[in-house]
Formats: C-alpha cells, structure tokens, sequence
C-alpha cells in the first residue's frame, strides 16, 4: 500500500487522475490532494469519500510514496525538490523534465523497462505522442521506423477544462445569432480549425509539433528517427486523432502490419474499411486504448505505411499513462 499524492487535484487531468486510481484499484493507503491555495478547503472524490483538498507547498509531500503531478512547468519545476526532499518518486504530466537525460520518459506498453532507471522522477510524455507511439509500436517492432510524417487533430479538451467550455459558449453563442467570444484559443474554435498549438520555434514547427520527434527518439529508443509533424485544434470534445506516415527500415506486408497491431498491449484494431469501420473520437474517449485503423500502403514510398489512430488524451494521453508508471514501481 502506497501513500499516494496528486499535484493539481482539482484540474482536469488531476480528477481524472484519482478516477484512474480508483477504477485501475490502484493500492492506495491514503490520498493527499494538493491544489492552489484558492482551490484548498474544497473536496473531491475517491472511492466513495470527499477528501479535503489540501494547499500544495514544500511540508506537503512529507510522507507520501508516489506523487502524480498535474500542474504546469513552472509549478512542476518549483515543488520537484521539495518532492525529492520527501523520498517520493514523482510521475510528472508537464513537460519540464521530459527531455532531461536524467529523467525516464515513460509508456508503458513500449518502455517499462526504462522507469527503473528513475533518479526520484519520471517523466509522462505529451498526450499526441502517446497516443502516435502506442499506435505504431507494434510496427517498429517488426522493423525499425526510420522517420514520420504526422498531422494531429487535437480537442480542445487537450487545452483543459476551458478549452472545453469556450467551444460550447462558442457553439451556444452562434445558435442565437451572436458574436462568439474567443479566450483560451486565439481564433474562434467553433466550426474551425487552428493550424498551431504551442509556440513557433525558428524552424517553422511550433513546440508541439517537435515533441513527436523529440520525445518519440527518447521513448523508442530510435536516436536517428526523424519526424515531421503538423499540429491543429479542432472543434471535438474529447480524444485527439493522428494521420501517421512512417517509413520502415525493411518493407512489410500489411497483413503482417494489421497482426501485429491487433495483438499490442494497448491497442485495439479497427480497420474494415468494406463496413465503414475506422477510430473516431466519440468512439474513443473516456477508456484507455489507442484505436487504430485505415492502414494501407504508402504510395510515395515502397516502405512506407499509413494510418488512422484515435486515442483519449486524458486519459491514456495523460492521466492513464501516469497512473501506469506508478504501478510500475516496487
């Protein structure tokens, strides 16, 4: 039994955090919710109970065995000492630590082997590339991916709770005739689509988009993989879905391409194109498998292979992966 805290309790990720545990029936001895000062006082649900929430300074992780962190970078950053002063293994959701070469960089359907090699933290990847990776992990295992071309189609989810609550008012607004208001997302997202998420870097490929490649050569074990990718908010709820290109080292047959992705850990096979079966994103949310379909020959290239994969950003994309590092631990 653990002594389990969760940094941003109260946010998106931080609930559904504590809905994992829960369903997952992880070995919880207690629960400590860390939050904002505002948010501290208020309650949340685990297992039946409201359990206060409590304010998250440096005293608050005395104790605990595992900490789940679902706050910024900043904030991540800012409580990573206290956390390791506390002998806690953090599984951290931001991207602070991810590209240290200290720190693991976890999924657990393709690298649990590398969360033993934790100094005290672990490193939860961006929800797009866990969902890409736990897509075609199956493939490079037949014969190594040598490079990826992606286009994301992210809901506005992924931007939390108020990215939700802005294309709804959005929706709302525009069904009565007046003028959408825009806060969290830079241009209407209702009936849009917004070809940026992140900052651009010099290289024309916003932040987002480079952590495919980045963090896909560091979770894979592929230090030469290349990867282009084009990230774009769309107007869907929940769970982000990816057109994926990839070239492989030897070229494979696609029968021996379906096999083996039908047969992955976290993986679900759909792809009978005759019936008009393939991921969608209402199909997908709320559970935990990457769904993966529309498989096919890539036309520009003799080892190239094109799909279709659909995954809960939430959950699997983040809170899911994170309690699935935790229980990788002794």
């Amino acid at each position: 039994m653990k002594k389990v805290a969760v940094l941003g309790a109260t946010g998106a990720v931080g609930r559904e955090m504590l809905k994992v545990l829960e369903e997952r029936n992880f070995p919880v001895s207690e629960l400590v919710p860390l939050a904002s000062k505002s948010s501290a006082g208020s309650t949340v649900l685990f297992r039946g109970e409201q359990i206060a929430v409590r304010e998250a300074n440096e005293r608050a992780f005395q104790g605990a065995d595992i900490v789940l962190g679902a706050v910024a970078n900043a904030f991540s950053k800012a409580f990573a000492p206290a956390i390791l002063e506390a002998g806690a293994v953090y599984v951290d959701n931001s991207s602070a630590f991810r590209m240290n070469a200290e720190v693991p960089l976890v999924v657990p359907e393709i690298n649990p082997e590398d969360a033993k090699l934790h100094k005290g933290i672990i490193a939860n990847p961006n929800c797009s590339t866990i969902i890409a990776l736990v897509a075609v992990n199956a493939i490079n295992a037949l014969s190594p991916i040598q490079s990826m071309v992606a286009a994301t189609y992210q809901a506005v989810s992924g931007a939390g709770a108020g990215g939700t609550a802005e294309l709804e008012a959005q929706m709302r607004a525009w069904a009565v005739g007046e003028e959408p208001k825009k806060a969290v997302f830079p241009y209407q997202i209702a009936f849009n689509l917004i070809p940026q998420i992140g900052d651009f870097q010099e290289n024309g490929y916003t932040s987002e988009e480079m952590k495919m490649q980045n963090e896909g050569r560091k979770i894979m074990h592929l230090p030469e993989l290349n990867v282009s990718c084009t990230c774009v908010r769309v107007p869907v709820w929940r769970s982000h879905s990816i057109a994926i290109t990839l070239k492989t080292q030897q070229r494979l047959e696609l029968l021996c391409v379906r096999e083996a992705i039908a047969g992955a850990k976290g993986c679900r096979l759909v792809d009978e194109a005759q019936e008009r079966r393939y991921p969608m994103p209402l199909e997908t949310s709320d559970q935990d498998l990457v769904f993966v379909g529309r498989i096919r020959r890539d036309l520009t290239s003799d080892n190239g292979i094109s799909l279709w994969c659909c995954g809960d950003q939430v959950r699997k994309g983040a809170a899911t992966n994170a309690v699935q590092i935790a229980e990788l631990l002794d």
